[in-house]
């Protein structure tokens, strides 16, 4: 049982990604559900940009945008330089919540959006603190240098969230 399912993964592994993969199995997730949070918030934040009246909540949205932005920038050319290969998307679920929010306005919107906000980035501040750790010397400093403009925005995204 145990070979039938390592030969699973080694199959599924070799679907997604390069033979040559220069990371382990934390830096990939590192990468991918990195480089995927950053692409959710993006376009979210974006939607806020547009649906918010409240100029905290722009605010925050922009912030978002240039930050997620520099850090998908470098997080794709680790990508490339560890050889890996899947294509960067938006997870169906994801997508959906994007949908849903975007259907949304006023303060219906920034209740959701920030809402969102907070369980993405209590999510992206444990995947950086456990990559944090990481063998490969280019993912741990990643991780580390990012960590704290994470937690910067999950704070604000609380502070926000607790003033509505």
């Amino acid at each position: 049982m145990a070979l039938s399912l390592q030969s699973c993964i080694d199959n599924w592994k070799a679907k997604y990604y390069n033979e040559k993969t220069l990371v382990d199995d934390g830096g990939v997730t590192l990468i991918k559900n990195g480089l995927e949070g950053g692409l959710t918030e993006i376009a979210a934040s974006q939607l806020a940009v547009k649906n918010s009246t409240n100029p905290a909540v722009v605010s925050y949205a922009k912030t978002i945008i240039a930050d997620h932005t520099k850090a998908d920038s470098t997080l794709k050319l680790i990508e490339a330089d560890k050889l890996l290969t899947e294509k960067d998307t938006i997870s169906g679920e994801h997508q959906e919540l994007i949908d849903s929010l975007g259907k949304k306005t006023g303060a219906e919107f920034d209740k959701a959006y920030l809402e969102m906000m907070v369980k993405d980035h209590e999510e992206a501040v444990e995947l950086f603190t456990d990559a944090s750790d990481n063998k490969n010397q280019t993912i741990k400093t990643f991780a580390a240098e990012t960590l704290p403009t994470l937690q910067m925005h999950l704070d604000k995204a609380k502070e926000l969230a607790g003033s509505k």
